[in-house]
């Protein structure tokens, strides 16, 4: 293994505007995963490692993070919105569709930053993570998918995506705080 590679921490859809069938149930479970998210970007931050916000483009078509953060901000999204918003030093990126790798750069940004590993976070687990973490595994990243740090419309597909992440892709799915013990 390359001295120089590294994890990088993926953030998916977290800035959202919750306005789609069950958007208000989606709200509520990324309003109780993003404190755990926090906690593994500041642990990111720390030791220097990169921090990759992946987000729809909600027909903006702009990956300015500000006017997407604005444009989707509203009651169910504000709480959300307000505590995971990127820092200046954060990449951001728009992807078209449910993977982050689909119709970005986000392989050669890897590439580039030396990341040989990836811990995927955000929302929906079932869909876009879910797609993104397959997507990272046929390009061979080993995977970290904290359960405590994806969230679906529902519970039992969230299980079973981390079911399939954990069995299928060979994700370690223990909650954020075991992933990287001090």
């Amino acid at each position: 293994m390359d001295k120089q590679a590294k994890p990088a921490l993926l953030i998916i859809d977290m800035i959202n505007d919750f306005n789609f069938d069950h958007g208000e149930i989606l709200s509520k479970k990324a309003e109780e995963i993003t404190g755990s998210i926090l906690a593994l970007k500041d642990r990111f931050k720390q030791k220097e490692w990169p921090v990759i916000y992946i987000n729809d483009h909600f027909n903006l078509w702009q990956a300015d993070f500000k006017n997407i953060m604005d444009h989707c901000r509203n009651d169910r999204s504000e709480n959300v919105i307000e505590r995971i918003a990127p820092d200046n030093g954060d990449y951001f990126l728009i992807k078209p569709k449910h993977s982050a790798f689909y119709g970005t750069a986000l392989n050669t940004l890897l590439q580039q930053l030396k990341a040989d590993s990836l811990v995927i976070t955000g929302v929906a687990g079932n869909i876009c993570v879910l797609f993104t973490a397959n997507d990272a595994y046929m390009r061979e990243y080993s995977l970290s998918i904290p359960k405590n740090c994806i969230a679906s419309n529902s519970d039992e597909d969230n299980e079973y995506a981390l079911t399939v992440m954990e069995q299928v892709l060979k994700a370690d799915t223990r909650p954020s705080s075991e992933i990287f013990k001090q």
